[in-house]
């Protein structure tokens, strides 16, 4: 009887291994597309570019610093496949102002043609304990790395839905999934993003239309040294405890899954327990990665608790330490 169960058990996972790609979305072709990248000046978002640049799209930059933009061109050009492509550079801050961003957009559109692949990479970090931080951070980092999305996204729906075709990306963090110590503002504008991205999703699948939120950890990036300028201690113990990625192992991630439609785009063993374990009602691109999530998730919730653990021991101790501290200063 055992054996029935096992073999039946065998079947269905090959049948659904066998169904899944039937039910996938049709890759999107990168050679000739028009890429637009926001906060593409730099990081993870220069190197999208440099990654969609190399399969032969082009691409449209944007971001606040003229100068770092233009230095961003040339790189990026030096990846050509063919003498066609163009690399359009446009100066805007993407979390301001609604009409000056669809203003671009449509530039960008006139030039380069409809947008294939929108990806919102522009955002920014700062790190505090939540009574520390001024209420303007968290109303900065809402506008930057939640309306800073909205915004560019809102500008391309709607051609993306006549057109049967698209693809938006959303670089939220493992922050977007986890909330951590010092993280009380910048957690929660990534956190909004991924509700966006759901609910999005939902409206543009019947249009052939596909979103991908990708969680990246912790990137050798010009943004993430500013971070580690205003982490608190707990804050910096914790992120020591995984390692740094490289930009372009990101990129090059969240490149191939937003080609394929992939909701979710994860990095390494530790982003893909997350992303199992914080999956919730969120959409899956296949059977099998449904299957997958399901079967993981009692023991992913296991060592999850161990990491939840190992954190509030660093907490713990690091409150103790500057107790012990307090206390030496008064005597002294």
């Amino acid at each position: 009887m055992l054996l029935l169960a096992a073999a039946f058990l065998v079947a269905f996972v090959l049948l659904l291994y066998m169904v899944s790609p039937l039910i996938s979305p049709k890759p999107l072709a990168l050679p000739g597309a028009h890429v637009v990248v926001t906060g593409g000046s730099s990081g993870i978002g220069k190197c999208i570019a440099i990654e969609c640049y190399k399969q032969g799209a082009f691409i449209t930059l944007v971001a606040r610093n003229e100068d770092k933009l233009l230095q961003a061109k040339k790189e990026i050009e030096k990846h050509s496949i063919n003498d066609k492509q163009v690399v359009l550079c446009i100066s805007v801050d993407v979390s301001q102002d609604y009409s000056q961003v669809e203003n671009v957009i449509k530039q960008a559109q006139e030039k380069l043609g409809p947008v294939d692949m929108l990806v919102n990479c522009a955002g920014m970090s700062l790190a505090g304990k939540f009574e520390d931080l001024e209420v303007s951070t968290f109303e900065r980092l809402m506008s930057v790395n939640y309306l800073g999305s909205v915004y560019p996204s809102r500008a391309v729906i709607t051609t993306m839905k006549e057109r049967r075709v698209g693809r938006v990306v959303f670089v939220s963090s493992q922050a977007g999934q986890l909330g951590l110590f010092g993280f009380t503002a910048y957690s929660s504008s990534k956190f909004a993003i991924r509700g966006l991205a759901e609910a999005l999703q939902m409206e543009v699948k019947p249009y052939n239309v596909y979103v991908t939120v990708a969680y990246p950890p912790d990137t050798d990036t010009p943004g993430f040294a500013e971070e580690n300028k205003t982490k608190p201690l707990e804050t910096r113990l914790i992120s020591e405890t995984t390692s740094v990625c490289k930009p372009e192992q990101v990129a090059k991630q969240i490149v191939k899954d937003a080609i394929q439609g992939n909701f979710n785009s994860s990095i390494g063993s530790d982003g893909y327990m997350l992303s199992s374990l914080t999956c919730g009602m969120a959409p899956v691109t296949s059977i099998t990665e449904g299957l997958q999530q399901v079967v993981t998730m009692g023991l992913f919730r296991t060592i999850a608790l161990f990491y939840l653990g190992s954190f509030d021991s660093i907490v713990r101790r690091c409150m103790m330490q500057r107790a012990k501290s307090e206390i030496a200063d008064k005597t002294a």
